[in-house]
């Protein structure tokens, strides 16, 4: 095989992979959108507040149940996770399966894609809701 017939092999093997890899980024504009099926319950920015749920500034590296001024569940208070993107992950997907008693009712997002898009959205909040 001469080189550039093994080069345009290798090409046709590998291009699925590298057109691929785009696409799995975060997109933090997917990740806003995806945000408005939150922000029912939720407020995140600057002047965010506790509504039906607790304020989301600042969650990634925060224990579970610790916004002050929230009534957390008991389940919540005591569930000992520190939120982190596998965390929210699997939480997100199936809030009451993650933790048991818990009083968010959300039927939950599946999609892996637009989970990691609204990880991205929530990551771009400091603790007092300025855009990092």
């Amino acid at each position: 095989m001469h080189a550039f017939a093994r080069l345009a092999a290798l090409s046709a093997l590998f291009a699925p992979v590298l057109l691929a890899a785009p696409a799995s980024a975060q997109d933090v504009a997917a990740g806003e959108r995806s945000w408005n099926k939150c922000r029912a319950c939720h407020q995140i920015g600057e002047g965010a507040k506790n509504i039906v749920g607790p304020q989301l500034n600042g969650l990634f590296g925060r224990p579970s149940g610790s916004v002050e001024g929230y009534s957390y569940s008991a389940a919540n208070k005591n569930s000992g996770i520190t939120w982190d993107e596998a965390v929210f992950a699997e939480y997100i997907k199936d809030p009451r399966a993650k933790i048991p008693g818990t009083k968010m009712v959300f039927a939950g997002i599946k999609n892996e894609k637009e989970i990691a898009d609204l990880t991205a959205f929530l990551k771009q909040f400091d603790k007092d809701g300025k855009k990092l």
